[in-house]
């Protein structure tokens, strides 16, 4: 029997601390980190992602970080391809690949090699509905994917209407539900000796942490950096612009709401973003739990338990 190659995976709920827990992990393990973030592909940015600093990286390589600009296009079958020749490339050196971010799709894309062949789709379909929700909104695109797929409409957020889009798309080629398809692809079996961590916290924990980290984003100049991608000629329309703490000060920016009221839809849509990570988690098989308040919050402890569940797998310095 083939031996199947390591991968490490740290993920979690948005502010929960990964950043920080990667980069230790990856020192300790001779790892190269691949950002699994949506919004952290993007150049300039960097505020309202919460993107790494070069000196945070402390010497760790890390890839799939501002690889695309705001006005381009990227989706999960890009990143996907990327992530796999990052991968190849950081097996070539003898290192461990270590897969950190918080878009549990992307994720899932790698780890069990899931297949894209139609996500090209149909783009008449795709430009129909994408015209409807300009038109009518995210809620007509929700309520016609309730219709034919309420399983997915419960998991998708209303206002997500990328993820709305490519379910319906989904619908229309196959006449079958993506929610269908998604349960088939998390019943396939890794192509790796995978350890899938996720870091988590107390709920009162995490949501004055996200709270803290708005403030922050607020203080370092989020006001200005999405004022600065306007002059660049992003508009809402886009992929990036989508993104939260994004679409609320482009909505500040153009007289649509004040200051205050972006600050606080920021806040709270990014602690029911953190919601919906971890009951994507929770539907993932194989994952290891890491309850920050089990270890003491003392992050040497949580790197030891996570070194010590590698050699179990047989993982460590196996390259």
């Amino acid at each position: 029997m083939e031996k199947k190659p390591p991968l490490l995976i740290l993920t979690g709920p948005t502010a929960v601390g990964k950043t920080k827990l990667s980069v230790a992990l990856a020192k300790e393990v001779g790892g190269e980190i691949i950002s699994a973030d949506s919004m952290q592909v993007y150049r300039y940015m960097d505020i309202g992602s919460a993107k790494i600093r070069p000196e945070e990286m402390q010497g760790v390589p890390h890839h799939m970080i501002d690889i695309i600009n705001p006005w381009e296009p990227f989706n999960i079958v890009l990143f996907q391809q990327y992530a796999r020749a990052c991968i190849r490339d950081i097996y070539s050196r003898g290192h461990i690949p270590i897969l950190t971010g918080g878009t549990g799709f992307y994720i899932q894309s790698v780890l069990y090699e899931i297949t894209f062949a139609r996500e090209e789709g149909d783009m008449t379909y795709r430009a129909q509905l994408e015209a409807l929700c300009r038109e009518k909104g995210e809620d007509c695109l929700h309520a016609m994917l309730r219709a034919c797929d309420p399983v997915s409409a419960k998991s998708i957020h209303p206002h997500n209407h990328k993820r709305l889009i490519r379910a319906l798309e989904y619908y229309h080629q196959t006449g079958e539900p993506i929610s269908g398809h998604n349960a088939q692809m998390r019943a396939r079996e890794s192509a790796y000796n995978a350890c899938y961590f996720v870091l988590t916290d107390d709920r009162a924990r995490l949501y004055e942490r996200i709270e803290r980290r708005v403030d922050e984003m607020m203080e370092a100049g989020l006001v200005e950096e999405v004022r600065r991608l306007q002059t660049m000629g992003c508009v809402p329309e886009m992929v990036s612009m989508q993104g939260l703490g994004y679409q609320e000060i482009l909505q500040y920016l153009n007289g649509e709401l004040s200051l205050e009221r972006a600050v606080y839809l920021i806040k709270r849509d990014t602690r029911h973003f953190a919601k919906r990570q971890l009951t994507w988690f929770r539907r993932e098989k194989d994952v290891i739990w890491l309850e920050q308040g089990d270890f003491g919050y003392d992050s040497s402890r949580i790197l030891t338990h996570m070194i010590k569940i590698m050699r179990e797998k047989g993982m460590k310095g196996e390259l």
